[in-house]
């Protein structure tokens, strides 16, 4: 948990006092095919990431990318491979870096 100095304490390195709930953001490009399809896929990642952001530490931001490929995706493959992410995401341990993409 964070203290008044904004500094970490030893007994949960996931759980932050004071910090907003995991929020997510979701990307459809115009790849992904028209407007409809688009919205579909949208409602769709926005419903099953909704159902999972309590699994995430709090302040967490996500955003969620939609391949083009997923406007053919049914429900339960787009949620099989959302939590195939997410997995890898919560298993992954922070490495205090810049952020993957920095420095282009």
């Amino acid at each position: 948990m964070t203290g008044p100095a904004g500094t970490l304490n030893d007994s949960s390195p996931h759980v932050a006092e004071g910090l907003p709930p995991a929020r997510a953001g979701f990307v459809v490009s115009k790849a992904v095919g028209p407007a409809v399809v688009r919205n579909l896929v949208k409602r769709r990642l926005r419903h099953l990431v909704g159902a999972r952001l309590s699994r995430l530490p709090a302040g967490s931001l996500v955003v969620v990318r939609a391949l083009p490929a997923a406007a053919a995706a049914s429900y339960l493959e787009l949620e099989h491979d959302l939590d195939a992410a997410l997995r890898r995401l919560l298993r992954a341990e922070p490495s205090g870096g810049a952020p993957t993409g920095a420095g282009r």
